[in-house]
């Protein structure tokens, strides 16, 4: 049989008691397929890889070890949340690699946004390479391979590492969730004790911030996409929309506009906000956003982030707009 394809008469996993049958499961078959040996882990903080290593730690502990890059391109607070959570609350073998610099001063003057994609995907692997060939005896990579991943890409995974394993990094895999859709790996990391902010991640690209600080990234013009990000995220949440919006979030465009500050004229940028839903990200509709609340995350935005003059709100669907800007 297929180990690759879901067996038809496999229970969708929409319960708590399912999800620990499952997890139950899946520590039996790690064990069984690690044995004492080490397994490595990059760890995003996304919703599949950190099911991963929260299924892994409870099956063999210290015998895995997660690296997270902070490539710089995260939104606020995701590095630190990803060290509080695994290294402080499940005392994992953590790695935190800041690398922040390196991609940055990479993607200096890259305004194209393919040839930016290929840049954070390549520096990602090169980094990862490099922390891994610094550890001894790992016989296992791990890997946050869900089910659609499998279907949409013929078995090739190329998600959390961005653009696929390094060549000479002979691992076996360990893919506990590779059967799963991503409500049921939801499910899972509630049953494991993850916070919620962390299970119901909105979906999140593989560059990061880099496709929504278009053109040439620049770290002020990032820092502002950052801050107004976290503002949109804070407002949605305080007026209960996290959860029910698909996905939301900030651009702010490589082009400035003409404004005034403290009576003086400013030439700054703009802050687009994105809010759409949509089922599996083929088509996508706008989410209608209250306009007394679009006034107090303007207000918010234009008093607290800096080099700011203008709030837009981007109201395309796909098609003909695509959800990313880039």
């Amino acid at each position: 049989m297929d180990s690759n394809k879901r067996p038809d008469s496999m229970e969708r996993i929409t319960t708590p008691a399912l999800a620990e049958a499952f997890i139950a499961e899946q520590v039996e078959a790690i064990k069984a397929q690690v044995g004492d040996k080490k397994v490595l882990l990059a760890l995003s903080g996304g919703v599949d890889s950190s099911v991963v290593a929260a299924l892994l730690i409870k099956a063999i502990g210290k015998q895995l070890t997660c690296v997270h890059v902070n490539h710089g391109l995260l939104r606020k607070g995701e590095p630190e949340q990803v060290v509080e959570v695994f290294k402080n609350q499940m005392d994992a073998n953590l790695i935190y690699v800041d690398a922040v610099d390196r991609f940055l001063d990479k993607l200096a003057g890259v305004d194209d946004p393919e040839t930016k994609r290929k840049i954070i995907g390549k520096e990602f692997i090169d980094v990862f390479a490099e922390e891994a060939g610094k550890l001894e005896g790992i016989e296992f990579l791990a890997q946050g391979t869900i089910y659609p991943d499998i279907l949409e890409s013929d078995g090739v995974k190329a998600h959390h590492n961005v653009g696929g394993l390094p060549e000479d990094l002979q691992f076996e895999l360990v893919e506990p969730v590779k059967l799963l859709y991503k409500d049921e790996v939801r499910v899972v990391g509630k049953a494991l004790g993850l916070p919620d902010n962390m299970v119901y991640r909105q979906p999140f690209p593989g560059p990061g911030l880099g496709v929504r600080c278009t053109g040439a990234i620049t770290r002020d013009r990032l820092e502002a996409l950052r801050e107004s990000d976290a503002i949109l995220r804070d407002e949605f949440a305080k007026n209960g929309l996290e959860g029910k919006v698909w996905q939301y979030f900030t651009v702010v465009p490589d082009y400035k506009s003409t404004g005034i500050k403290d009576g003086k004229r400013t030439f700054e940028w703009p802050v687009v906000i994105r809010a759409v839903n949509s089922i599996d990200a083929t088509s996508a509709s706008i989410e209608e956003i209250p306009y007394s609340l679009l006034a107090v995350i303007t207000d918010r935005i234009l008093s607290e982030v800096q080099g700011v003059n203008r709030v837009l709100y981007d109201l395309s669907p796909k098609p003909v707009a695509t959800i990313e800007w880039e």
